[in-house]
């Protein structure tokens, strides 16, 4: 089976890396060239890209950029470092970009290397859909959360790479993709691609999911992760653990699809993952308009944790585990990786 993505997220040539302007969307596709660190940087805490693997792969040719530049890799790496800090994805690139940076200091290797990590991501993706697909019931009413799709990847997505493949193998599936306040990731950024990929897709409020449990009309959920702990805890955008509550309550299942990448094995439990706290104005504007009282408290968690006993299967692209046996299969797959 082959699939194409219709736009390309990210992509690098010769220093320069262009990134599609995910704040733009869906009212204008635009692209940035960024050729410095900083810029880089900026573009990661300001969300023109966002997503887990995303992250992770930008910083992977922002390190590339910085060896074009002759700036030096502590430097850039600490840089990078500051920029999301729950998004494991983005150390877990750095890190080898650190060991080949240390071992040679050649930029047709650096910058190899990161474009070793888009591939595989690429690759990743496709293995995500094909096991995760497989989950999905021909005629099943999808929700999901945030976008994890090819805007938050290389190509494809996570989430919505289980639903593109789900559609191409001729399921007829429907999508209820929630608007994801307060940045409205679901209703600006998954809608735009599945429409573009012809794939049945509703935007629904927030607050609209237990309604639509308790009426039958969602059979499962997918979604995607910024982090996994060992135990199968995982942090995704905030609302992810009302929706999984939600789910729970009415025994639909939960899938988590994300790469291998995102599985952090040095933290036990969900509690120990680090959540970001956002600027206010996310809250308190939409599109530069004010909708709250000036000067109003504000507090702006851009993650939440949803246990893993929620959660029915989680989804890598080494194969889907059961919700009841997370941790030892995780465990089982990393000794045998």
């Amino acid at each position: 089976m082959t699939l194409q993505s219709s736009f390309r997220t990210i992509s690098y040539k010769e220093g320069i890396l262009t990134l599609i302007d995910q704040r733009k969307l869906p009212t204008e596709e635009k692209y940035v060239e960024l050729s410095n660190v900083e810029s880089v940087a900026q573009s990661i805490e300001n969300m023109t890209v966002r997503g887990a693997p995303a992250i992770g792969i930008t910083a992977a040719f922002g390190i590339a950029v910085a060896a074009r530049t002759n700036v030096n890799f502590e430097e850039a790496h600490q840089r990078l470092a500051q920029t999301r800090p729950t998004a494991v994805n983005l150390f877990w690139a750095l890190e080898r970009m650190k060991t080949v940076w240390s071992q040679s200091a050649s930029i047709q290797d650096i910058e190899t290397e990161a474009q070793k990590i888009y591939d595989e991501d690429v690759q990743s993706c496709r293995k995500i859909g094909q096991f995760g697909a497989e989950l999905i019931p021909d005629g099943a009413t999808v929700l999901t959360h945030c976008n994890a799709g090819a805007l938050a990847t290389s190509e494809f997505g996570t989430a919505l790479s289980v639903i593109r493949f789900a559609h191409a193998q001729g399921k007829k599936i429907r999508v209820f993709a929630d608007e994801t306040r307060p940045v409205l990731q679901g209703a600006r950024l998954t809608a735009w691609e599945l429409m573009r990929d012809g794939i049945d897709v509703t935007v629904i409020p927030d607050n609209a999911v237990g309604h639509l449990l308790s009426q039958d009309r969602i059979d499962c959920a997918v979604v995607g992760a910024d982090r996994i702990a060992s135990n199968g805890d995982v942090a995704n955008k905030i609302g992810t653990r009302q929706v999984a509550g939600m789910l729970h309550l009415h025994e639909r299942p939960l899938f988590v699809a994300a790469p291998w990448s995102t599985i952090d094995m040095t933290l036990e439990h969900g509690g120990q993952i680090p959540i970001e706290e956002r600027k206010s104005e996310e809250v308190t504007h939409i599109q530069g308009i004010a909708i709250t009282p000036k000067n109003v408290s504000v507090l702006n968690p851009a993650f939440d944790v949803t246990p893993a006993k929620w959660i029915k299967s989680i989804v890598t692209d080494r194969g889907a585990t059961d919700s009841n046996h997370a941790l030892s299969l995780i465990q089982q797959q990393s000794e045998h990786s």
